[in-house]
């Protein structure tokens, strides 16, 4: 069964957290989907500018993006 999140962050016993964002149905988020053929590269300027807002809005560091 799930856990709230407040119960699974602490940021005294680690610091840094890897978050990574999955899609449903085998949607491709960014680069090229092998499935279908499409790219889809423009998405990656717009989730990177997205994250640097959330940066400022939720008082985080964000360490590397890729």
């Amino acid at each position: 069964m799930p856990h709230p999140r407040r119960t699974q962050i602490s940021l005294e016993d680690t610091p840094y957290y890897h978050c990574c964002s999955r899609v449903v149905r085998r949607a491709f988020l960014c680069g090229n989907d092998a499935l279908s053929g499409k790219n889809y590269d423009h998405r990656r300027s717009w989730i990177e500018t997205r994250l640097f807002q959330l940066e400022r809005v939720f008082v985080i560091d964000i360490a590397a993006l890729r």
